[in-house]
């Protein structure tokens, strides 16, 4: 099915006491917003439209550099996540497909739930996913009957046997673009917040007739970052569950929990990290190699057979051919070092 992002990115997130748009606040050295539409890229989307907002030109910026065929609209008023959705009609003009609503202060949803919501779609009008939530809090309810999805409601507005649902809203939405858009038009804003919620769609949709399902995830994939104490957690998450895929795929990590990883970094296998060491963004590091501790890895490659630090730091357009190495005290940027080469220490 030929699919279209919308990323929803134009909330302020006063709670972040920041200067800086709430979705480009990073996670693993890579903005949020980026987590969001990678992952919504794995599903080959025809279109990515992202709704900014506050700090709409460095949004777009962002934006434009993951992808640059990203197309950037602006909510000038906050009215709420229907109307977020509604900027992006005109970017959609034309469009026949799956539309799929994502956050971009929602960083971790996986591709693989994605995937499974596009399927969905094939046999349903409008998807939701949900997650059974430990502590439900104040997230919006799914009502079910059965199978289908009657109505999402929000907390605020939730009665006392709705607040009782475990069954959780993500807020992450797969619709048919068309009917989408049409729903929207429909929704009101009579409810605790005077705004236009995006999931009013399902009572609407269900009330013509149509049909609404979920499809769950694992509550940790619905994280949303809203201060800066979530986004250390998130952060926390992100390194925990990325170290874990590392030592799964053979790499051998001395002390895991000192170890820092990008969204990007590829480590291969049989690889051994000694205790704390940071990769930053664009780092590729092959198989057999050992990077010691207390070394500092950003936009380089190290091939098979490299051995780096301890106290390295390896900088943007670092290339390192097999069997290099490289000692304790070296610094090395913009620089090709030829196989077998040794730089062994207090060089830069």
């Amino acid at each position: 099915m030929k699919t279209a992002l919308i990323i929803l990115a134009a909330g302020k997130g006063t709670r972040m006491n920041s200067d800086l748009p709430k979705v480009l606040h990073r996670v693993a050295s890579a903005p949020m917003l980026e987590h969001a539409m990678a992952a919504g890229a794995m599903l080959a989307p025809r279109h990515t439209v992202v709704v900014a907002g506050h700090g709409a030109d460095q949004v777009r910026a962002a934006a434009t550099l993951f992808d640059e065929d990203a197309q950037v609209v602006e909510q000038t008023e906050q009215l709420g996540t229907a109307h977020a959705v509604a900027q992006a009609r005109p970017a959609l003009e034309g469009f026949d497909g799956m539309a799929l609503v994502l956050y971009g202060d929602t960083p971790f949803v996986q591709p693989e739930t994605l995937e499974k919501m596009q399927k969905a779609l094939a046999t349903h009008d409008v998807v939701v996913l949900g997650f059974e939530a430990a502590d439900p809090a104040r997230y919006g309810r799914l009502v079910m009957q059965g199978d289908a999805l009657e109505r999402i409601v929000e907390f605020k507005d939730a009665s006392p046997e709705e607040r009782a649902i475990t069954l959780c809203n993500s807020g992450v939405v797969a619709c048919k673009s068309d009917l989408l858009f049409d729903l929207i038009d429909k929704v009101g804003n009579d409810n605790a917040s005077e705004e236009y919620y995006l999931t009013d769609i399902i009572g609407l949709a269900r009330a013509e007739g149509r049909s609404a399902t979920v499809v769950t995830c694992a509550e940790a994939e619905t994280m949303g970052v809203n201060s800066r104490a979530d986004l250390a957690r998130a952060e926390a998450a992100f390194q925990s569950r990325a170290r874990a895929l590392l030592m799964e795929d053979g790499v051998t990590l001395i002390a895991p929990e000192t170890v820092f990883l990008a969204r990007d970094t590829y480590i291969g296998r049989d690889t051994v990290v000694e205790p704390n060491v940071v990769f930053g963004p664009n780092v590729t590091v092959e198989s057999g190699t050992t990077i010691r501790a207390f070394s500092h890895l950003e936009g380089c490659h190290v091939s098979r057979g490299g051995v780096v630090g301890p106290y390295a730091r390896l900088r943007p357009g670092a290339e390192l051919a097999e069997d290099v190495r490289i000692g304790n005290f070296v610094e090395v940027k913009n620089a090709q070092i030829a196989e077998g080469a040794k730089v062994n220490h207090l060089s830069y």
